[in-house]
């Protein structure tokens, strides 16, 4: 699940990398880049073709589920390296900028984050979604 994705590239390697990890379905807020923009394309590089990205309210998704639960990745939060491999859920990844929007991270049912080990800020939107998928799933 993406909440306002905005950069191109970003998406089109998020899609990319759900297609490496076996992820069909992609919700992503309205706000997010059109899948269709020739950079999204460009950069799934043929993975469009296998993943099915909808565009939706998130938050009321994430209330018309049935229970599966929601790992929202945050700068605060469990590290995911205290988590076992699960079998169903949905891992939420925020904005490039703002992260993911409060009442969202709000609805999560759980907050998740990599732990850091150097200086750097921040991971890049794709970068963190591909080190949670690999951990997790």
């Amino acid at each position: 699940m993406l909440d306002g994705i905005q950069d191109p590239g970003n998406m089109g390697t998020l899609i990319r990398i759900a297609d490496w990890f076996g992820v069909e379905y992609i919700i992503a807020s309205e706000e997010s880049v059109d899948v269709y923009n020739p950079k999204v394309v460009q950069a799934t590089m043929g993975s469009i073709g296998r993943v099915q990205v909808v565009y939706d309210d998130l938050l009321r998704f994430i209330k018309v589920i049935p229970a599966v639960p929601v790992y929202a990745a945050a700068l605060e939060g469990k590290d995911i390296t205290e988590y076992k491999k699960i079998t169903e859920g949905i891992i939420l990844i925020g904005n490039e900028s703002k992260g993911i929007r409060a009442p969202l991270l709000e609805s999560a049912t759980y907050r998740i984050t990599i732990a850091r080990r150097g200086k750097a800020e921040s991971l890049n939107a794709a970068v963190a979604a591909g080190i949670i998928l690999s951990h997790l799933f």
